[in-house]
């Protein structure tokens, strides 16, 4: 999403200024203060709805529990409307990725009311932590994020062809082991089936399904041998890259890619290399 300039969205002067520099700058003493203490909530309110699944705990504190996630929830519902009455272009905030994920970690609760399983889908409110980035001005991190998120980008149409040939491998390996079984053994279908061969070519290994015939169990040791080296191909895609682009020693300033390896500055206009 295209961000809008500055002066689009800092209001002018008066109390919406004042709550503009509390929400959305960390810089200030104030802001700061509140970003620390809303890292804080997110992160209580979290292990309380982690608590709150363990039955015993759930069935002696269930008030305490509603009542703390319904005092959370209303602390988050009024930043979250804070953050939309104090800046001028309100579906900037609104529509980009930090406000979609600011608006998910309320709505479950309200759904909640109505459709009470819901209520634990805010866990979500975890991704929240990601303001911390911003609040310790932990620049560096980001651009290792970016990094990351580019080499798998960049490598995504090589891990979609390989997970395409997996998909067919798995479930011819299924309909095999089905016929083989003869359907028993815990083999009564295909579908289930297929979910063995995930689970074994995946070298997870329930246990819950294990083939009894010779011929049986002699195709589940071919699929655990394939299993171990389908594991590297995505591994060694996704690392290719990973170095070809650390090799790609690109100025983000003036585009020059004539620089060393280890280049910490560029040669042509003195940019910091990150």
């Amino acid at each position: 999403m295209k961000i809008k300039p500055e002066f689009d969205l800092i209001p002018e002067e008066g109390w919406r200024k004042k709550i503009y520099e509390v929400v959305y700058l960390s810089e200030t003493k104030a802001g700061k203060i509140f970003d620390i203490g809303l890292l804080f909530l997110i992160l209580f309110s979290t292990v309380l709805l982690m608590v709150e699944t363990i039955p015993i705990i759930r069935l002696q504190y269930y008030k305490e529990f509603y009542y703390a996630e319904f005092f959370i929830t209303i602390i988050f519902t009024i930043e979250y409307i804070l953050r939309i009455i104090c800046i001028k272009d309100r579906e900037e905030y609104i529509f980009s990725p930090l406000g979609i994920i600011d608006f998910l970690s309320i709505i479950p609760f309200y759904i909640s009311l109505f459709f009470p399983i819901w209520h634990f889908v805010a866990i979500i409110r975890m991704l929240r932590i990601l303001r911390i980035f911003r609040i310790f001005n932990l620049a560096d991190y980001m651009h290792d994020g970016r990094f990351i998120v580019s080499a798998l980008k960049h490598s995504s149409r090589k891990i979609y062809i390989f997970l395409l040939f997996m998909v067919i491998f798995i479930v011819i390996i299924g309909a095999l082991m089905y016929v083989v079984e003869d359907g028993k053994n815990g083999f009564s279908s295909i579908p289930q089936s297929v979910y063995w061969a995930v689970v074994t070519i995946t070298t997870v290994g329930y246990g819950d399904i294990s083939p009894a015939t010779p011929l049986g169990k002699l195709l589940s040791i071919v699929v655990m041998l394939c299993g171990y080296s389908i594991i590297a191909v995505p591994t060694g895609i996704v690392t290719s890259e990973f170095r070809r682009r650390k090799s790609d020693v690109k100025c983000n300033r003036c585009g020059n890619e004539d620089n060393d390896d280890n280049a910490r500055y560029c040669k042509i206009c003195g940019e910091k290399m990150v």
